[in-house]
């Protein structure tokens, strides 16, 4: 434990002597009930994406929310970045991230490629990628994917998890790596829980849901809190020498079209979006890790 504190640190003090002016976020909440981003900024690098998104507007599925929307333009090209995406203004490293969102629905095209992205992103040409991330493929929204991204480009490493919430069903918990068709399986202490606490009825885009992360040296824990209970469900909770994050990162959110990426349940959900879907976020947090 100790060994690995130290080279987090190390990492993170490497990374600022790099960057002169970088600054860290202290705790906040962004609320978006206003226009005004406090702690984000717009980053789309999409053309038809450009300022379609708005803060502050009342939601159309709680009449007392004010969320930030996310809307999809059905010509923007496919990837990630291209639809609507904010980033936050500072850096933000090991801690608890959490949102409240709903994702949109699909019924009127359940062939359609979109991802919902909430996560940290940060490639730095020395220390490589920092990526913790939970993903949602619209075409099924009982499904979610965690997991994060290390390494250097043409050599990225992948741990991850994809869950049914609603079966309870865990279709992988899996190691691979960029430019191999290596697929470890993993297990004992890097796969727990073994078994995902069902949620019946569970639907991600028909209400809001409150989801986070908690990102440490040793591990990351990935959670929901129960719709009924309010519990905190552990989605998985990864120990391993492997794919955990050290350097700092930036808190990101993104709605993006993809051509490539197929749910789990659907092989033919690529289509470029037919309409305007719209994701809905109500609030972001973050609260870095106290020692």
């Amino acid at each position: 434990m100790k060994s690995t504190l130290f080279s987090a640190l190390f990492l993170s003090l490497l990374f600022q002597s790099d960057q002169k002016k970088a600054e860290f976020h202290p705790a906040f909440r962004e609320e978006f009930s206003s226009a005004d981003l406090e702690n984000f900024h717009y980053g789309s690098t999409g053309r038809k994406a450009a300022f379609k998104w708005k803060s502050g507007k009342k939601s159309k599925f709680e009449s007392s929310a004010r969320v930030l929307s996310f809307k999809l333009h059905p010509s923007e090209k496919a990837g990630p970045g291209k639809g609507p995406e904010i980033i936050s203004n500072h850096l933000t490293h090991f801690g608890t991230y959490s949102t409240r969102l709903k994702i949109p629905a699909s019924d009127e095209q359940p062939n359609v490629g979109a991802v919902v992205g909430y996560f940290t992103y940060q490639n730095d040409p020395k220390l490589g990628l920092s990526e913790v991330d939970m993903e949602w493929l619209i075409a099924d929204p009982e499904i979610i994917y965690v997991g994060t991204w290390t390494g250097h480009s043409g050599k990225l490493k992948r741990v991850g998890r994809t869950i049914n919430l609603a079966t309870g069903k865990i279709y992988a918990t899996e190691y691979r790596e960029d430019g191999s068709d290596l697929r470890e399986a993993l297990k004992e202490n890097m796969a727990l829980p073994e078994k995902i606490e069902t949620i019946g009825g569970f639907n991600a885009s028909t209400q809001f849901h409150t989801y986070g992360f908690d990102w440490h040296a040793d591990r990351v824990r990935w959670w929901l809190l129960h719709p009924v209970t309010a519990d905190t469900v552990v989605l998985w909770d990864y120990e391993g020498k492997r794919g955990i994050p050290q350097h700092p990162s930036r808190y990101r959110m993104n709605f993006w079209h993809t051509d490539n990426w197929a749910v789990e349940t659907n092989p033919n959900s690529v289509e470029r979006p037919g309409r305007r879907f719209e994701l809905e976020v109500d609030w972001m947090d973050y609260q870095p890790l106290r020692e």
